[in-house]
């Protein structure tokens, strides 16, 4: 099935009426802003009535995947390589937050352009004489929406992962404790911890270090072994180990300003290190 006609489907089934009853009526809409130019207050009306329109059938396409499918096939045509993960698929589908998330950038964008192709004299016509003639304006956003689908999936799937990685920072379940996340990095074997310990943002502090520090952090609490960090980075075993030396520094200096909040018997083995570091000098 088309593109147009699967995307004329689903704006029948959620807005209902007559097809050329909607186009007539977005002909006088569109006619009506731009005698002002397609700006200003009637514009403002215009866009958010719009978007209200818009964003229903839009969240529908996302739940049953088929904005996806649209826009994969799309991309296609385009000569692009695009995919869509098959756990994001499943996220769109079950998650009500994620939907809302993900539309919202991708409305955003489908606007942007909508307005731009307005103000440039080009985009939406109600006279347009292709195969299928013209389609309303709510069918003709969400098929600008699939045009701008790869580019904010590519955007929030890119953000999921680096919120993966940050959040493997936390880990301090009794099974990662000793393997990767913050246990490996600040001495926790043998310290049982089955809930999170942190009480404030870590990657706060983490974006205070040295880029080479962070990225050693990064690899650390994603579960590359020294040995994997020095090749990756192209450092010496010994700039690694320098590097988790300070981190740990920083993360001890920012409990004891009260900025994150680390478990007493941690404290008592840091002071014990240093106080041994400073007899050795």
């Amino acid at each position: 099935m088309k593109t147009a006609t699967k995307i004329d489907e689903a704006v029948n089934a959620a807005l209902g009426g007559e097809r050329a009853v909607r186009i007539a009526r977005d002909a006088v809409r569109i006619k009506e802003v731009a005698d002002g130019g397609f700006t200003g207050r009637a514009y403002e009306v215009f866009e958010a009535e719009l978007i209200l329109e818009v964003q229903p059938v839009l969240l529908g396409m996302l739940r049953t995947g088929t904005l996806a499918q649209l826009a994969l096939k799309h991309a296609a045509r385009q000569g692009h390589g695009f995919f869509v993960h098959a756990d994001d698929l499943r996220l769109l589908r079950t998650s009500s937050e994620v939907r809302d998330t993900f539309m919202v950038d991708v409305l955003a964008a489908a606007m942007k352009k909508f307005h731009e192709d307005l103000l440039a004299g080009k985009g939406w016509r109600a006279d347009h004489n292709g195969p299928r003639g013209a389609s309303c304006l709510t069918s003709y956003i969400i098929t600008v929406c699939t045009w701008m689908f790869r580019r904010a999936y590519v955007r929030w799937a890119t953000e999921r992962v680096r919120w993966d990685r940050v959040n493997a920072v936390y880990d301090f379940t009794e099974d990662a404790v000793n393997q990767a996340g913050i246990g490996g990095l600040i001495g926790t074997a043998g310290y049982e911890i089955d809930t999170e310990v942190f009480g404030t943002d870590f990657e706060e502090i983490l974006d205070e270090q040295a880029p080479a520090t962070q990225a050693v952090v990064r690899l650390t609490v994603m579960g590359f072994d020294d040995t994997e960090i020095a090749e990756r980075l192209k450092l010496t075993h010994g700039a690694v180990r320098m590097r988790k030396t300070r981190f740990r520094t920083a993360i001890y200096q920012a409990a004891g300003k009260g900025r994150i909040w680390i478990p007493e018997q941690l404290h008592a083995r840091a002071s014990v290190r240093t106080e041994t570091q400073r007899g050795a000098a």
